[in-house]
């Protein structure tokens, strides 16, 4: 049986030195377990449904961390595409401003070329090309392109300096937003982590509550099992004791009318015995009469139920620091228990904590027990 014992709680309570019979007792202790459980049951119950309110409201906190991180990280890549964006227009733009600077360079030393070429002549350089030329009309046109040619570099080395300067100024805006974005983003990459974070914790915290609510809800499921079994045990010792009672009182009326029947039968054999000329009818021996309130049989009276070590007695105490409700004998796994005496089974069936619980019922109100 479990843990290498086996159990015997004999009804015979008087064989222990008790007035009443055990299963009483047992009904008692069934009451009292039973009581516990339902404390106890009462008490996981207010536990599971506080923990199902947490996990409720882990799992919202959760949910509401998921969607913090996805909106943070979208912004975050709209922030890293801006900042691509930003990128590539500040690069653009340095090519520009590289292609127009080698341009002005250009521009400025053919103006220089031509300046010096006209310092070189001195400040009679437009009398020089007039003279050069055979006729006045040629010279007129030599020296109206002298004249534009010098304007039109001036004009486009001014347009250069102009569009350089305002390149400047949007190369240092564009440095200054991608400035502000690196910020935006470094921010950003800072939130996406602390909420990812949280949203580690979140998750932990939710599984650690649905697993203890689990852990409680299959708690209370075993502990509502136990009650149910403790309640048909109940039922059944009820029924047991009520059935004893009933054939403790039917043979308390058959003794009773047997009584009277001797009674009756030994008054008339007096009376035949008066009378002259007529034999005395023989008197038969009395029946054993069978009382129910009669003294039980010491222990030495039974059979033990098996060979093993005697543990504990009635009301001793137990291995485990109980106390006995019975006589707790021990024997290896396995081993063979035989009833006291002879009777029906009245009750058999398995209870947690217990085992296979197994109760006799022997007749004249006594049962034995065994578990």
């Amino acid at each position: 049986m479990k843990q290498g014992f086996a159990r015997l709680c004999l009804a015979l309570a008087i064989a222990l030195g008790m007035a009443a019979p055990l299963p009483a007792q047992d009904q008692r202790d069934a009451e009292k377990k039973l009581q516990r459980l339902r404390g106890e049951l009462k008490s996981i119950a207010q536990e599971r449904r506080k923990l199902e309110t947490a996990r409720g409201e882990a799992a919202r906190k959760l949910r509401q961390a998921d969607e913090q991180v996805g909106q943070s990280s979208r912004s975050l890549s709209e922030t890293e595409a801006a900042l691509r964006a930003e990128q590539a227009e500040l690069a653009r733009l340095q090519q520009q401003r590289d292609a127009m600077r080698g341009s002005m360079q250009k521009q400025r030393a053919e103006l220089a070329a031509l300046l010096r070429a006209a310092y070189q002549l001195g400040a009679s350089a437009p009398l020089k090309v007039l003279l050069s030329q055979d006729r006045v009309a040629d010279a007129n046109r030599a020296l109206a392109y002298h004249r534009y040619v010098q304007a039109d570099r001036t004009q486009r080395i001014r347009a250069l300096g102009e569009e350089l300067a305002a390149l400047d100024q949007v190369e240092r805006e564009i440095v200054a937003r991608r400035a502000q974005l690196d910020q935006t983003l470094a921010r950003q990459r800072s939130t996406v982590a602390v909420l990812a974070r949280d949203r580690k914790a979140n998750a932990e915290l939710t599984a650690d509550l649905e697993k203890r609510y689990r852990d409680r809800a299959a708690r209370e499921k075993a502990l509502g099992q136990d009650a149910r079994s403790l309640e048909r045990l109940l039922a059944n010792l009820r029924a047991a004791a009520a059935r004893a009672e009933a054939e403790r009182r039917a043979e308390a009326r058959r003794a009773a009318a047997r009584a009277a029947a001797e009674k009756a039968a030994a008054a008339k054999a007096a009376a035949a015995a008066r009378s002259p000329g007529e034999k005395p009818a023989p008197v038969r021996p009395k029946p054993p009469v069978v009382v129910a309130s009669a003294p039980a049989l010491k222990v030495g009276g039974l059979g033990w139920p098996l060979s093993g070590n005697l543990l504990a007695r009635f009301g001793g105490r137990m291995p485990d620091g109980r106390s006995s409700a019975g006589v707790l004998i021990g024997a290896p796994g396995g081993s063979t228990v035989t009833a006291v005496a002879d009777g029906s089974v009245v009750f058999s069936e398995w209870m947690t904590g217990y085992g296979l619980i197994l109760i006799v019922d022997h007749g004249n109100g006594y049962m034995s027990l065994y578990a």
